[in-house]
């Protein structure tokens, strides 16, 4: 569900960055407690045409006498238009219609060694998990490794900053550019496989790390996990959101062109007339598929409040169980394999293989 609030403050981060923080009413305020490492999906009307986006949430979750801070970091992409208004034309006073907090890269802080590989603006959850893990958990640790292209581009600096001034016995810090040369620290370079593979042994203690989050583009998150795995790490203490995927790459990060044979094999599969049978909110109600139509696409024609935000199968939000019949999913890049397993698939990934499916929102 979505709700209008009002924006308190619109701070300059970088040239092409800002934070957004909103103003959080009374009776709103347990609806926007957050957990670290979760995000709020933004929306605007444009010319009649409806824009959502994803922003995780960069602040400390709120202690439970405390009201809750909701502030975000929007990067300005090429081409965005709700990143190009955020930068360009929001302001303090304006309204903006955003979602509860939601996601799965959420973490509840307890007592251990964390670290964390992001990359630009996947500093922003990590920041939230960090400052409230170093505040709650006295014996707590923390290791942040940022990759960046300049200082200049570098987000959140003073907080992070902060972060090091305030425990510098337990928050360590390892900054890399790509585009730029520092005076100390690591040389200039991506963080890629190989070199994560070399590095972090020399950081820290890989075996005692109790859980590593990964966030950033998709490049660098399938790195870090590729070089996590070599290094003996289980599957089950690594967690990852991706935060931008270019166009051409498939689930496996494998760079993809459809083919007239994949289409032909694709239709195929798919039965010429398929129902889906969906609940949401408690309710349920059933639809024809249209050819071609995502399972999210076909619920949204009958229900607007179907969840989403992202549609890339990025983020999430739409996730659902799999109750009965067969789908394909053509990408996901946010649903744990446990997850999968389990029966969950993303709704706007999702294409029927069987004439009856049915989902569950609820669940």
């Amino acid at each position: 569900m979505f709700h209008p609030l009002r924006v308190s403050a619109v701070e300059q981060l970088t040239d092409d960055a800002v934070a957004i923080t909103f103003a959080i009413p009374a009776e709103l305020r347990e609806t926007f407690r957050h957990t670290p490492g979760q995000h709020v999906a933004l929306r605007r009307v444009v010319g009649g045409v409806e824009i959502r986006r994803t922003y995780s949430i960069c602040t400390p979750a709120a202690g439970a006498a405390d009201d809750p801070v909701v502030r975000v970091g929007v990067r300005l992409v090429e081409g965005g238009e709700f990143s190009t208004y955020a930068l360009k034309e929001l302001g303090a006073g304006d309204t903006v219609e955003v979602m509860e907090p939601m996601g799965r890269f959420a973490f509840e802080p307890r007592p251990g060694r964390f670290a964390a590989i992001v990359g630009g603006s996947g500093i922003t959850p990590v920041l939230s998990i960090a400052a409230t893990l170093l505040a709650r958990e006295p014996e707590a640790r923390f290791c942040l490794i940022r990759s960046d292209r300049t200082a200049a581009s570098t987000m959140f600096l003073d907080e992070v900053a902060d972060l090091k001034d305030r425990w510098p016995d337990r928050f360590q810090l390892v900054t890399a550019l790509s585009r730029e040369e520092q005076q100390s620290g690591l040389p200039s370079g991506r963080l890629d496989r190989k070199r994560l593979t070399g590095l972090l042994p020399a950081l820290l203690p890989v075996e005692d790390v109790d859980g590593w989050f990964l966030c950033g583009p998709f490049g660098l998150v399938q790195g870090a996990e590729g070089a996590l795995r070599e290094l003996g790490v289980a599957r089950s203490r690594i967690h990852q959101e991706i935060f931008h995927v270019d166009g051409g790459t498939s689930a496996t990060g494998t760079p993809t062109t459809a083919t007239p044979a994949d289409a032909a094999s694709a239709a195929a599969a798919a039965p010429a007339h398929s129902t889906l049978t969906a609940t949401l909110d408690g309710r349920s109600g059933n639809w024809p598929v249209r050819e071609g139509d995502s399972l999210l696409e076909t619920v949204l024609r009958s229900r607007s409040d179907a969840p989403y935000a992202c549609k890339g199968g990025v983020c999430g939000t739409c996730r659902a169980f799999l109750v009965s019949g067969e789908v394909r999913m053509d990408r996901n890049y946010a649903l744990e394999p446990d997850e999968t397993e389990a029966g969950y698939v993303l709704a706007c990934q999702s294409h029927p293989l069987t004439p009856e499916v049915e989902l569950d929102f609820d669940r």
